[in-house]
């Protein structure tokens, strides 16, 4: 990004992209964010829910959500885009 944008919008779409799911924003996040990162080429997409501790990974994929990972609790997982190190829900949720 060669300048600060004048706004709050940016014109480079990230690769990944998390929303932290919480009561009031939980439906916002699933039915209309995560399609307008469908329809920008967002290419992975994390749901976490600290409430439930649990953790959804997507991956976009001719235009759709796939599913990729549900985990939960304290489980430990390499999670699509940084498989390359596991990541402690645990510490997550402390």
């Amino acid at each position: 990004m060669p300048t600060i944008p004048e706004d709050q919008r940016f014109d480079v779409v990230p690769d990944w992209v998390c929303e932290v799911l919480s009561p009031s924003t939980e439906s916002k996040d699933r039915e209309i964010k995560l399609p307008i990162y469908a329809q920008y080429g967002v290419a992975h997409a994390w749901l976490v829910d600290p409430r439930r501790q649990t953790l959804e990974a997507y991956a976009l994929g001719a235009g759709a959500w796939t599913l990729i990972v549900a985990a939960e609790a304290s489980q430990r997982i390499p999670v699509s885009p940084f498989e390359a190190v596991p990541l402690d829900l645990a510490s997550l949720w402390s």
